[in-house]
């Protein structure tokens, strides 16, 4: 490893990440998923160099320097230093409801923080010393992990940029870890060889932009890819259990957030939800604010302690059910489904929409509803000079015809048996009343009274 990494991660900022769960919540489901993102960051500052070196090796004629390298790596190494408590829970659920109509995410952080990393250790004069030119490099880093414009470099070297966060088709070194890293803490089968995708990886010309590409009998590696990383969001990443504790650490974060004080430069405090607006604040905030507010004894965090504590005794709000819309209609869900009693042998309880958590899940292959591979370039054995792309149908008759799809989950917040029982009659009817498909819910024998187009088995 280049002693500017060594000396990147001996900093505060970066062994922060040591306490930061990499799945967040799914942690709470999957004993064997402890590992944090100081490791996988680790993990994508090696591959990124593995890449771009196997790059440099196999086409000379790209130029790639030593300078390149090393910001490819860094960029790799500092990707996530943004990421909040748990993770994608902090930005993907918690700050949207705390910071509502704030459009903020973790990597807007992580360019903030490599700066803050940088300026607040002096490593200035080290990255000169190891021949970095700071008003360019410093650019270049910072445009890798932000995906912002492509200044840092000259055109002819625009393929840098797709190798840490690739926005043209989602292909890049930061999936290659966390799918092996994932998949081996998880338990899951992880049918993606990226070792084999970079030896068969070179830089073509398309339209005077030079992009990464793969050999064409590499299409099905690539799907396979894809593929896994849905079944990681089916399997682990969306769990029903792993989301609905996340929510509810969310629930405890909002109560606590007015009362917590966490100090930033020159003295000034900062909330959890305002400690990304003050780097040195931002870096004493990881996953240990869970257990400050579930050992403290402050009254006023009493309410937040609670759900920490519901948390800790396993008892969870209660899974209803799950069903797939037809439409992107999400708002006043809840509400809906408080007016859905049952009208045929109607339970003896009256809900509110209080009562009820709805969860949308998006599912995709990470590009919405598009086919990622469209936007890959392939080259043949014939001219490796050449980019072509390769069609769905090109490659079998068996892959996906949709590449997106959402899921409602819905949970009761009262655990009392008769109410949870009476909740997920309230969310049958409601599903017959939108004809959503036939939603899966559990003890569904009781449910059988409820009218519904085709029959139970």
């Amino acid at each position: 490893m280049h002693p500017l990494l060594v000396r990147i991660i001996d900093t505060p900022q970066f062994q922060r990440l040591r306490y930061i769960k990499q799945l967040g919540g799914t942690y709470f489901v999957f004993p064997g998923a402890s590992h944090n993102r100081f490791e996988h960051s680790l993990g994508v500052g090696y591959l990124a160099g593995c890449l771009v070196r196997a790059l440099k090796e196999r086409q000379p004629e790209l130029d790639i320097t030593q300078r390149d390298i090393l910001c490819v790596e860094i960029a790799g190494l500092c990707h996530d230093l943004g990421h909040g408590p748990f993770s994608h829970m902090f930005d993907g659920r918690f700050i949207p409801l705390a910071r509502e109509g704030l459009k903020w995410k973790h990597e807007t952080a992580s360019v903030q923080m490599f700066e803050h990393l940088v300026t607040s250790n002096g490593l200035e004069e080290v990255m000169k010393s190891y021949g970095l030119v700071l008003e360019e490099d410093m650019i270049f880093i910072k445009e890798q992990i932000g995906g912002g414009p492509t200044s840092g470099r000259p055109k002819e070297k625009s393929f840098l940029y797709e190798i840490v966060a690739n926005k043209k088709n989602g292909i890049d070194v930061d999936k290659w870890d966390y799918f092996a890293r994932d998949c081996h803490h998880l338990g899951i089968q992880n049918n993606f060889d990226y070792r084999r995708l970079i030896k068969f990886t070179r830089v073509c010309e398309v339209e005077n932009q030079k992009h990464i590409c793969a050999r064409d009998k590499e299409v099905g590696n690539l799907y396979d890819m894809f593929h896994t990383r849905n079944c990681l969001h089916r399997r682990a990443y969306q769990h029903k259990i792993g989301n609905i504790i996340e929510i509810m650490i969310t629930e405890a974060f909002q109560k606590a957030d007015r009362f917590i004080e966490i100090e930033g430069s020159e003295g000034k405090l900062y909330q959890i939800s305002t400690a990304m607006e003050d780097m040195e604040a931002y870096t004493k905030l990881t996953d240990n604010i869970y257990l400050e507010i579930l050992h403290s004894s402050r009254p006023e965090l009493n309410e937040a302690r609670e759900i920490l504590r519901k948390i800790e005794r396993r008892e969870l709000y209660k899974f209803l059910g799950e069903t797939q819309p037809e439409k992107d209609e999400y708002d006043g869900l809840a509400d809906e489904i408080a007016n859905s009693k049952p009208e045929k042998n109607p339970p003896n309880v009256d809900l509110k929409a209080e009562d009820f958590i709805v969860d949308v899940i998006s599912m995709d292959y990470g590009m919405k509803d598009q086919n990622p591979i469209d936007n890959v370039l392939f080259y043949c054995k014939a001219d490796p000079s050449k980019a072509v792309k390769i069609s769905k149908e090109q490659v079998s008759r068996l892959l996906p015809r949709i590449f997106a799809e959402q899921l409602i989950r819905v949970y009761c917040k009262n655990l009392d048996p008769n109410i949870v029982s009476a909740a997920k009659q309230y969310f049958v009817q409601w599903c017959i009343k939108r004809d959503f498909t036939k939603p899966q819910v559990t003890n569904l024998y009781r449910l059988k009274d409820l009218e519904w187009s085709y029959q139970f088995f």
